[in-house]
């Protein structure tokens, strides 16, 4: 190999991957192992994090032995938001609870209730939402007081698998500034957030910035993973912001915007700030880069649930047939709007509370409309997390597409119809962990900044905006936007009486 490569360790919600990267960009190799979400519960989501390790070994291991050379290092993208409570000895007393566990809503929604909810929102970055690890540890706190107590350190994922494999207790203000707990500004932990969470500085890792290096792995990580003992190890960042890099979206005003599962619209800024309105979070990429953005829960899984609900006939292989009938409708559904809050919601309105909903129903209404109606609410939703990126003061002149939605044309031209601008997509990158080994050759000083994968990224496609369908969904966006406020109270006395959502939990003494 001429050029030095360094791996990307991409730990996901539902797989690691690791991909090899030379300094040119190039992909060599690569390898995924996925494992469970598991939900004992309603509104839980939680995994094992022995699992998420043996994993994240696996791929190392088999990435490595497939290079005929030696690895320049490792760097780390990790999914955000996560919470394990951790003994003394840095073995897991709880699961790895993830950004979709949602046990704390009660929690989440009573401290944003505060007259201080808004302002630790804006003085942490991260709003408060059941996704958060503060929340989290407020529920902790008050229905599992004994484990709580036991507890000797709260970490994420990524923070246990890089004290397995180096020993090191820390984590980066990347993943530090998604867990509501620490002041963006400072770069330390917030004395009234931890107050509030009931536990103290030193039940938390060592901050540290995103490229710093760890000196290399413990002999049993060595030896199970085949790696060189003394291998740099590069912390990394959280999935999010590093997909923005991956992406190339990494200069003010160049949004990136990603469809999977759920999805996502963030922007880089050179220093960190939220919206008044607390409509965004603000999360660390490095020292001098920052992304702004939201995060939706409801992305294609709104798909995947119109073809169970309304074309279960389809089987398993339906997505080109609804997508194909989605398209037999015309723009604005014949006016109907679908609120498509199918779990319930993150940005910008930062509230468990809400479900989804069909609006304006008629008999002339056929599947076409329905189907076609929840893929537009996707797309407007992710307007209206545009809107509040720009409500931020935040320029945006160019926005990058990626995710399984890009599969189709449809989906392309709508997103770019809802979004009122040209979207481009990008060919080939493998977003976070692209993010995480760029940011790693960095840190090791194989690249000289960052700013290399704005030209490293080759565009593929520009989607321009239909004039006539950019204006329909236009005049509906209001309307969409209201509906959310319209239903608050729908959505609290649904919560309260319909069976199989998370109960709220018995009031007992609170940290706060």
């Amino acid at each position: 190999m001429d050029e030095p490569v360094v791996l990307g360790v991409d730990i996901g919600t539902t797989s690691t991957k690791v991909v090899a990267y030379d300094t040119g960009g190039d992909r060599l190799a690569h390898h995924s192992v996925g494992y469970p979400l598991e939900d004992p519960h309603p509104g839980w989501a939680e995994q094992d994090p022995q699992l998420i390790f043996d994993a994240v070994v696996e791929c190392l291991r088999t990435v490595a032995g497939e290079l005929p050379g030696p690895v320049a290092g490792l760097s780390f993208s990790t999914a955000m938001h996560s919470l394990i409570g951790l003994d003394p000895d840095g073995v897991p007393l709880t699961p790895s609870l993830t950004w979709a566990d949602s046990r704390s809503s009660a929690q989440a929604e009573r401290l944003r209730a505060m007259p201080s909810g808004l302002v630790l929102h804006r003085r942490t970055g991260t709003p408060v939402h059941p996704m958060a690890p503060l929340p989290k540890l407020v529920w902790y706190a008050e229905q599992e007081p004994m484990l709580f107590a036991r507890v000797a350190h709260w970490v994420g994922i990524k923070d246990w698998v890089l004290l397995r494999l180096t020993g090191a207790l820390v984590t980066d203000h990347s993943v530090a500034s998604a867990t509501g707990l620490m002041d963006i500004q400072r770069l330390a932990w917030d004395a009234e957030a931890l107050s509030i969470a009931g536990i103290t500085a030193e039940q938390l890792p060592r901050l540290v910035t995103t490229t710093t290096v760890l000196p290399g792995l413990t002999p049993a990580a060595a030896a199970a993973t085949g790696l060189p003992a003394d291998i740099p190890v590069v912390v990394g960042a959280g999935d999010g912001p590093l997909a923005n890099l991956g992406l190339g979206a990494v200069k003010p005003g160049v949004v990136a915007c990603s469809i999977g599962t759920s999805g996502a619209m963030r922007v880089a800024v050179e220093r960190p700030a939220v919206d008044p309105l607390g409509g965004v979070f603000c999360y660390a990429l490095t020292e001098d880069r920052w992304v702004v953005g939201g995060a939706i829960n409801n992305g294609g899984i709104v798909l995947q649930w119109a073809g169970d609900a309304l074309a279960p006939e389809l089987g398993e292989h339906s997505e080109e047939e609804l997508l194909a009938l989605a398209e037999r409708a015309p723009v604005g559904s014949g006016g109907l709007i679908m609120l498509p809050y199918l779990l319930s919601e993150r940005a910008p309105h930062w509230s468990a509370l809400p479900r989804g909903a069909y609006v304006g129903l008629t008999h002339g209404h056929r599947r076409e409309h329905l189907v076609r109606a929840a893929l537009e609410g996707v797309c407007q939703q992710l307007a209206l997390v545009l809107a509040s990126v720009r409500a931020a003061g935040n320029e945006v002149r160019e926005i990058r597409a990626s995710g399984g939605f890009a599969r189709s044309p449809l989906w392309r031209q709508m997103l770019a119809d809802a979004l009122g601008m040209p979207v481009r997509f990008p060919a080939g990158h493998e977003g976070s962990s692209f993010g995480a080994a760029l940011l790693g050759m960095q840190a090791l000083g194989l690249i000289p900044s960052i700013e290399v994968a704005a030209d490293l990224v080759e565009i593929d496609e520009t989607i321009h905006p239909d004039p006539a369908a950019a204006a329909t969904y236009a005049a509906l966006l209001p309307l969409f936007s209201e509906l959310y406020d319209a239903l608050v109270p729908t959505f609290i006395s649904l919560r309260r009486l319909a069976p199989g959502l998370p109960p709220e939990p018995t009031p007992r003494a609170s940290p706060m």
